[in-house]
């Protein structure tokens, strides 16, 4: 499809969701209740299916509910809870119907009604009220960042990592739950702890155990606010990375057909520690035949297609361990960085490119359209997450009505500015639109950053126009110094 195709459509979501000039606002503002709120006994939850995925080095969990207006008038506002802790932690919260993807318009915001209550509440705003009887599944998805524990804290060099994830076997809910169940899927079988919930007449007890996943329940007639601790120790050999503070900042130039990407990145490793001091001479020894490890020894960045001029730098200086290969079709950048990378080690480093701005910018009906990921990163395997991430546009000198529209989860845009930044040669200043937001993984990578600005003729050659009268300034300062006598006279 071509892109003038799709430019209609994402001018209306630009003037529907959009960032001008002089605004610098939250862009996910909390909803203020009395501290005396409860969720109204409005819904019940006809059936309900919970799934965590521990795969990755983060937490990604799915309810999939079908709730029932029980009360006589229509609700269009279903409450989720989560404690306290949990909501530091949660990120790219969505929700979707489960049956009818082309019902759009679904709201999410943090109720916020008493800072003390340990229970706190997202608020779903349904795109049309629901009737009294009348049913719809939901499908709400969200992650956890820096929930998982490792057990025990240290381990030795070449020892197994094992993580800890607590959780309830009943679904957190603001409703009761007629039937439901707990799935949680593991990255391997080996699962060294897991807690044993009792069973009904028809099951001896939960979890149901098949391979790499565990079962609790179905349970019946759960009541509303109801909590059944469990947890689950499994083996996880992989990197816990954890970046918490990626700086990105994207370079448009008109006049060098270029648009710049430069990512700072400061990753901690969050799993075990090292139960005695690193050696080099037995992490070289067991490079021989590979085993896995928990350190993190290489990170894959793929980048768009015609990406160019790729470098890598840490507080040292550059970083020789890197490879970049590229071709019409992807970009790869592996690194290595200058050290393994074990449990409770940090790394702060810095990577940049270039790329052909034709791959990027677009121009229709007298506005430029920038079209990027809002965040692109390493592809690993074990999964990356992401604290705090700062995206910087920085847009060419005198460009004017800027906007944008993310395909990221509006949850977790914390805050978003136009600004001016004056640069190497620059007259009035360039403008920057600044995109902050939280708890977001890497799952959510190449989510679509879409700016819109204006940039006129008159601003393009002020530059150059400048420069030029500058330079001609100059030149003409020196003729007229060269016409200047300033010889002594005789007489």
């Amino acid at each position: 499809m071509k892109f003038t195709a799709v430019t209609a459509a994402c001018l209306s979501l630009l003037s529907t969701a959009c960032a001008d000039s002089n605004v610098n606002a939250s862009a996910s503002s909390k909803i203020v209740l009395p501290s005396t709120f409860k969720p109204a006994q409005t819904f019940k939850n006809a059936n309900l299916v919970h799934i965590i995925s521990l795969e990755k080095n983060y937490v990604k969990e799915s309810i999939n509910v079908l709730i029932e207006n029980v009360s006589p008038e229509p609700q269009d506002e279903y409450f989720l809870p989560f404690t306290s802790e949990q909501m530091e932690k949660i990120g790219g919260l969505e929700v979707k119907d489960r049956k009818n993807s082309d019902i759009v318009g679904f709201t999410v915001d943090a109720v916020e009604f008493d800072v003390s209550s340990d229970t706190q509440f997202y608020r779903i705003k349904l795109p049309a009220p629901l009737a009294s009887k009348s049913q719809q599944t939901l499908g709400i998805s969200f992650y956890y960042l820096n929930a998982l524990k490792p057990l025990p804290a240290s381990i030795a060099q070449g020892d197994k990592q094992y993580l800890v994830y607590a959780f309830s076997a009943y679904c957190p809910s603001a409703y009761p739950t007629l039937k439901q169940k707990t799935e949680v899927k593991l990255p391997s079988s080996d699962v060294q702890e897991y807690t044993k919930i009792a069973g009904n007449g028809e099951t001896k007890g939960f979890p149901v155990i098949q391979g790499s996943k565990l079962t609790y329940g179905p349970f019946p007639e759960v009541p509303a606010g109801a909590s059944s601790p469990v947890k689950v120790r499994y083996e996880f050999n992989k990197p816990v990375i954890h970046v918490s503070e990626l700086e990105r900042d994207i370079e448009v130039s008109h006049w060098g057909g270029n648009v710049a990407f430069e990512e700072r990145y400061t990753l901690f490793h969050y799993g075990a520690n090292l139960s005695s001091q690193f050696s080099r001479v037995k992490w070289a020894q067991s490079q021989y035949f590979s085993p896995q490890t928990s350190a993190l020894k290489e990170m894959k960045f793929v980048l768009g297609a015609g990406s160019k001029d790729a470098y890598f730098t840490d507080v040292i200086g550059n970083v020789s361990t890197s490879r970049f290969r590229a071709n019409k079709r992807e970009a790869v950048l592996e690194l290595k960085p200058r050290y393994p990378i074990f449990g409770g080690w940090k790394y702060p480093f810095t990577v940049g490119w270039n790329a052909d701005s034709n791959n990027y910018l677009y121009k229709s009906e007298g506005k430029f359209l920038l079209k990027i990921p809002l965040i692109e990163g390493p592809k690993q395997a074990e999964g990356v997450e992401y604290g705090h991430v700062d995206v910087r546009v920085i847009l060419p000198e005198g460009a004017e009505n800027v906007k944008f529209y993310t395909s990221a989860p509006d949850s977790s845009i914390t805050e978003h500015s136009v600004d001016i930044v004056r640069t190497y040669l620059d007259t009035v200043g360039r403008t920057v639109l600044t995109i902050k937001a939280r708890n977001l993984v890497d799952e959510l990578r190449d989510r679509e950053l879409i700016v819109s600005y204006e940039y006129s003729t008159a601003a393009a050659l002020r530059k150059p126009f400048v420069i030029f009268s500058s330079t001609m300034a100059v030149f003409v300062g020196i003729w007229l110094l060269s016409k200047l006598d300033v010889s002594f006279s005789t007489k």
